[in-house]
């Protein structure tokens, strides 16, 4: 892939500037936030943040544009930002990509549409459906049984779904997912293509794709019709801060713009705007020399840590190996643990309490590291020293259990997730719940993505997949009973 060429243009950062200069204005702030511009912040905020930044909390003022109906500076930095992301109309998000899956599936299905999604799909894609009303027809991920990985979902398996389910309004993908493993989107949007629907990838990782030729193609660049990025998990926006791209006439972008309004908050934070509009204007001036040095940065600490007895890393000469693992984001980094006799909580455990590193999620066999354009030199020499530290601790020997989490845990759905939400339930042990229909949502989190879904039948697969989960020190949400010695079930289902 090509980075796209970046015009002169894109030196401008025009929400930016208008945020900066009213907050250098003085008059009398008779309109929220109820600080008052930080005259009434309390001073242990002040103390934490200082004392410049309350003075950009600010509402929708007319110099600041409006997000839902954007003629100003907002809709000048999201113009610059589809140019820069390769898209031809761009929005931005401040409910984080959370809001942008739900409003792409709102956006392309009603109530009782078919969407094909894969069943390791985030959670946000579930609430999308819920809300909707649409039905999921969920395609299996490829899946490393070796490793416990869920990979992408294949052309073949989306093939498949497409020819049983012809009526299907969208395909959605993940890409890439939270390991960094990236399917072979070209294909699969050729396919929905065929059928004349669109495909919306959830590329909530893959933010900096557009910017270096070595990384994955970016969805966009790839054939898909939207795409959901988090701006703020690889590059340099505020958290919660994202966009949503569009491309094509496939997708109603009316219907995008209405969608959001509902699930996007009527008092949008101007920090977070600003923050897109800065982190834009940075990777389209520096996005290829910073992703060269990020990419050099993660090389150095995958070839390190495989150097070290015992611990192995996923890489890029796996892509290839089977058609859900098309390619590799180099710049995420998962390391195999379980060779040292411990499981990833309790290895996650050690290095963030006693070594000083912190990972962005564990997993029973794994440690998963996001390396962005913010980490430094020091960043990796702390990161493999811990791991040289890890590797030489005393451990016991574990018995290692066979790879569980296949997303084949729980049987087909007899209700849809939107049924399934709004049924009366009942809260039962959760013994008694094997083959039951569920009415919650439970995953683990991080990735966020569920073992049970409203509407689907509890299996004793699943529940064991969760309670190995949660006994390994892993967190379990989305359910009331986060102790998982209860859970909800549709009432006489």
């Amino acid at each position: 892939m090509t980075p796209l060429d970046i015009s002169s243009s894109q030196i401008a950062s025009p929400l930016l500037d208008a945020l900066q200069l009213y907050a250098q204005s003085s008059n009398a702030p008779f309109y929220t936030p109820g600080h008052k511009r930080g005259q009434g912040t309390p001073g242990i905020l002040t103390d934490l943040f200082g004392s410049r930044i309350w003075r950009s909390d600010l509402p929708e003022l007319p110099e600041l544009d409006n997000l839902f109906a954007p003629q100003g500076a907002i809709k000048a930095a999201q113009d610059l930002a589809a140019k820069a992301f390769g898209a031809e109309q761009t929005w931005f998000l401040i409910n984080g990509s959370t809001c942008g899956v739900i409003a792409a599936i709102l956006a392309t299905c009603e109530a009782g549409d078919k969407i094909i999604l894969p069943r390791n799909v985030h959670q946000s894609a579930i609430s999308g459906l819920i809300l909707s009303g649409a039905v999921p027809i969920f395609v299996n991920p490829d899946y490393d049984a070796a490793l416990d990985i869920a990979h992408s979902v294949t052309p073949q398996a989306v093939e498949q779904a497409l020819r049983q389910h012809p009526d299907s309004k969208a395909v959605m993908i993940v890409y890439p997912t939270y390991y960094g493993v990236c399917g072979d989107v070209g294909t699969i949007a050729a396919l929905a293509h065929q059928h004349n629907i669109p495909l919306l990838a959830d590329e909530a990782h893959g933010a900096h794709f557009a910017f270096h030729p070595e990384l994955p193609d970016s969805a966009l660049s790839a054939g898909a019709d939207l795409t959901v990025q988090s701006t703020h998990k690889t590059l340099s926006a505020l958290t919660q801060a994202a966009m949503l791209h569009c491309q094509g006439s496939r997708v109603d972008r009316d219907r995008v713009s209405k969608a959001l309004q509902l699930v996007q908050s009527t008092s949008p934070s101007y920090l977070l705007l600003a923050s897109l509009d800065a982190a834009r204007q940075q990777m389209a001036t520096q996005g290829s020399s910073l992703m060269e040095e990020t990419l050099g940065l993660a090389d150095q600490a995958r070839s390190r840590i495989h150097q070290i007895p015992h611990l192995s890393t996923l890489n890029p000469e796996q892509a290839g190996q089977t058609s859900g693992f098309w390619a590799l984001d180099r710049t995420r980094l998962t390391v195999t643990v379980s060779e040292l006799g411990i499981d990833g909580f309790r290895a996650d455990e050690i290095l963030h309490q006693t070594l000083g590193v912190t990972a962005e999620f564990p997993s029973l066999q794994h440690l998963t590291f996001i390396i962005s354009l913010g980490n430094t030199q020091a960043d990796i020499d702390r990161l493999v020293q811990a791991f040289f530290t890890l590797a030489t601790l005393e451990k016991s020997p574990i018995q290692k259990t066979p790879a569980s989490f296949k997303f084949q845990g729980s049987k087909p759905s007899p209700l849809s997730p939107h049924q399934a939400f709004f049924a009366p339930s009942e809260t039962l042990a959760i013994a008694q719940t094997v083959d039951r229909i569920s009415a919650e949502l439970v995953c683990p989190y991080p990735p966020g993505i569920p073992v049970l879904l409203p509407g689907e039948q509890i299996s004793e697969a699943a529940i064991a997949d969760l309670q190995e989960i949660l006994a390994s020190g892993g967190m379990i949400s989305g359910c009331a009973d986060s102790s998982l010695k209860t859970l909800q079930v549709v009432k006489g289902a």
